[in-house]
Order: structure tokens, then sequence, then C-alpha cells
């Protein structure tokens, strides 16, 4: 039997009367590096869906066959194609996004799209001005050759090991890596470096619209590809709006994999509390 489709799965959360929880991945990893948060939200009484960016492969294996399906994904197509699925459910979602999915998240909730939403370690948008060294390190694998604008870039261990795993310790990095990491679209990368200097940029969010719902920032404390510093900028903005509720806060410890790793559940269990106080 072949898997359900992101439509088939959005009918049956429509036939119910559960509150649509929606989970965005960022670059290298895939829909299924949700499956384990997934099953608490469903647990918690909530209807999980993990939609996949356009041609997401099934599994990591099925990706790493075929690296070539992830080029010329932009961040304006995937906010489209998520924010078109979106529109299909009956109920307003909770959406929660990790980097470029906690991005994606925010603009998602910024056209008034969202009940609720967590945004961790999210990748900055037009007016997130800080430019931390760790975070440019962390993008040299694809902003180092022009080119990679158009391709699909895989992270070697090591580049894999900086950007996401640098909080763990190496037997469990090297297990993440082989278990979750995939190729990702350039364009994204170049798309955020770019987005203060260019005003037609797709990498920005309305902080102010009174529709965003309630908003939660989480940010991992050790985190190299999007440090505090990233994040804390966005809050700032996120917090200007007038009617919505905006709050941070620092996860203990954590670097970038902070969703996958084996603290997931921490994280998890935070963003669920913030969840229940909102969107039952």
């Amino acid at each position: 039997m072949s898997p359900l489709s992101d439509l088939e799965k959005i009918e049956r959360v429509n036939a119910g009367d559960r509150t649509p929880v929606v989970f965005v991945h960022g670059l290298w990893l895939l829909p299924s590096s949700w499956d384990r948060w997934a099953a608490v939200f469903e647990e918690a009484g909530y209807a999980p869906l993990t939609p996949g960016w356009p041609d997401d492969p099934e599994t990591v294996a099925q990706a790493h066959a075929h690296p070539e399906v992830f080029a010329g994904k932009s961040v304006g197509q995937v906010a489209d194609h998520l924010g078109a699925l979106l529109g299909k459910l009956h109920r307003r979602p909770v959406v929660v996004g990790h980097s470029f999915g906690g991005l994606v998240t925010q603009m998602l909730a910024g056209r008034g799209l969202a009940a609720a939403s967590v945004a961790i370690d999210p990748a900055p948008f037009r007016g997130v001005l800080p430019l931390p060294f760790s975070s440019l390190r962390s993008s040299r694998p694809v902003l180092g050759n022009p080119a990679n604008y158009h391709r699909a870039v895989p992270l070697t261990y090591e580049q894999f090991r900086y950007a996401f795993a640098n909080a763990v310790g190496e037997e469990e990095a090297r297990t993440l890596h082989e278990t979750f990491a995939v190729a990702a679209p350039g364009e994204p990368l170049f798309q955020a470096a770019t987005a203060n200097i260019n005003p037609w940029t797709e990498v920005k969010v309305d902080t102010l619209n009174p529709e965003r719902g309630p908003l939660l920032l989480l940010s991992g404390e050790k985190d190299h590809t999007v440090p505090w510093a990233l994040t804390n900028a966005a809050y700032k903005k996120q917090a200007r709006n007038a009617v919505a509720v905006t709050e941070i806060k620092e996860m203990a410890g954590r670097g970038h994999s902070l969703t996958i790793d084996s603290g997931w559940r921490e994280v998890c269990d935070t963003a669920l509390a913030f969840v229940r106080r909102f969107a039952h």
C-alpha cells in the first residue's frame, strides 16, 4: 500500500474534530524527522501532519539515491506550497517549524494561517540583522560556491557535526548524520543571506498582522547555525505585534539538532506546553 498523500492526510484530519498541528522541517531533513514529535502531539489530543516540501522523497534512502530532487526550491515556493495545504484544513492549525521550517512557520503565521506557532532555531528573515560568525561558517558549504544556488547540496559528516550536532557526543553525531541528513536546496540559504539588501526578497515576515496568533521562539543555547543573536533579533521584531502573544525561551546546552537528537523530548514538551495554552 502506497503512503497517503498530504491531501489525503488533510482529508482524514478534516473528518475528525482535533486541532491540526503542522510540522515544517528545514534544510537537510525530511518530514520523517518529526515522527516522534507527531506521536507525542497525537497522544496529547491533536491531529499531527508532517507535509513535505515540494518533491520531498519518502525516505532518507530515496533521498540519497536521488539528491537532485531537492534542487531549485525557494523559500517563497515552499511557503506558498504549505500555505495552500493549510488553507484546505477546516480548522486553523498550530504550526511548528525548525530552522528554515521555523522561518516558513513565521511566514505562514504572518499570513494569518496559524492558530499558534512555535519556531525553533528559525532561519532569519528580512530585518533580522546580526551576522554571527558561527552562522556564516555553518552556511559556508553552500554559500562558498555561487553555483550551489541551483544545486542540491549535501553536508559531509564534519560539516553536519559543526552545523547541527556540535552539542552531542561523537557517536550520536555520526548516528544522526546517517539517520536523518539528506541533501538540501542551496537557494534558500542564498535568499536568507541577501534578504536585507534585496527589497524584493521572498524571505520576509509580516510580524505585525493582528491575526498572526501566539508565537513561541525556541533557541538552542549552543546552536552554531542559528545562535541566540538571530533568534532574539527575530523575537524583538515579532514582539512589536500589539495583539498577539510573543515569547522566547532558550534551551540550555542544545545545538541545532535539538529536534532530532537524544534530548528531543524536552524541546517537544516545551513546544507542547505552549500550544496547550492557546489551542485545544
